[in-house]
């Protein structure tokens, strides 16, 4: 019995010889441990100042005013009364942070719901949709990104006081609402200024969906609205989670558009305009500043690390094609 020999391997190359890819490049340097330690002290350093802002807030004005944060390990004192204070204190000058709280959560989700709603129905219709002026439909909602917020906001509070009037005909009325009422303004603002966004992001992902997918739900005969519910939307989910963040974040950090179509009314301004005004009228209480502060960036801090991995799936699903 005769043994056999291998085949002949010629010309066929080792998995040690096949070079490896960019990304593949790019991996195994970010592996090593060098990039290791570089990523946790990028990681220490952008945490500290937060870590110390919350560390100030648990401690008792006396000594949040006479010692650094770092202190309060070798002696321990640790106290609430700083965010009983802020959020439920009696007085004016306390915070009373509570109610601020609530009107941020009233502004913030429609905020986001609104332009998210108007954004997928845009986007699919701009990629699905065949209709006379598409592209050019597009193309200036690509182009209203470039005009500055500031430019908008007189025009549209000008809308909002006095309607719309031409030549001595008024169009459209205005506005005539109780400072309760003010939140819609606010989510009409906010709306405004994040579609051109929403829609260019949105867009970017249902134009990129297999054309076959589409096809085929159309031979099955499914409508448009068929399609957009049950095809694209789950389809797109980490798009949409990627925009809600970058959304509920900019609005609820936003004061400029706040200040201006809600005011300092209790009724309706958001945290952050609280917060300015105790920046600016009681600056050396910083026990009140800092836990006060604190309980600004909770709320965006659970909404980020909740929703991480879509807002990852969405800003990666972008970058790859097929």
């Amino acid at each position: 019995m005769t043994a056999t020999t291998p085949p002949a391997t010629v010309g066929i190359p080792t998995p040690s010889s096949v070079p490896a890819s960019a990304a593949g490049r790019v991996r195994k340097r970010l592996n090593t441990p060098v990039a290791t330690i570089v990523s946790v002290l990028i990681a220490v350093l952008w945490t500290l100042p937060t870590f110390g802002l919350f560390i100030s807030s648990l401690r008792p004005e006396d000594e949040i005013k006479t010692t650094g944060w770092w202190t309060a390990f070798t002696n321990p004192s640790f106290t609430l009364d700083n965010y009983q204070e802020v959020l439920f204190g009696r007085s004016a000058m306390s915070g009373q942070l509570a109610s601020y709280f609530v009107n941020s959560l009233v502004i913030t989700i429609p905020s986001v719901l609104f332009p998210l709603a108007f954004a997928a129905l845009a986007a699919y219709a701009l990629a699905w949709i065949n209709f006379r002026g598409r592209d050019w439909v597009y193309i200036g909602i690509f182009a209203l990104q470039i005009v500055p917020l500031q430019m908008a906001l007189v025009p549209l509070l000008s809308f909002f006081s006095e309607g719309v009037n031409l030549g001595g005909v008024t169009l459209l009325p205005a506005w005539d609402l109780s400072n309760e009422e003010k939140f819609v303004q606010v989510w009409f603002a906010h709306t405004c200024f994040a579609l051109p966004f929403a829609v260019f992001l949105l867009h970017n992902f249902v134009s990129q969906l297999p054309k076959d997918l589409m096809e085929a739900a159309r031979v099955d005969g499914a409508s448009h609205p068929k399609i957009f519910r049950s095809i694209v939307l789950p389809l797109i989910v980490p798009a949409l989670a990627a925009f809600a963040i970058f959304q509920f974040l900019w609005v609820w950090n936003d004061l400029l558009v706040a200040l201006i179509f809600a005011g300092g009314s209790k009724e309706v301004a958001p945290l952050t305009v609280r917060l300015a005004e105790l920046a600016g009228t009681r600056a050396s209480e910083w026990q009140r500043l800092t836990s006060g502060a604190f309980v600004s960036i909770v709320v965006p801090l659970i909404v980020f690390l909740s929703l991480q991995r879509y807002f990852v799936r969405g800003l990666l699903a972008g970058g790859v094609k097929g």
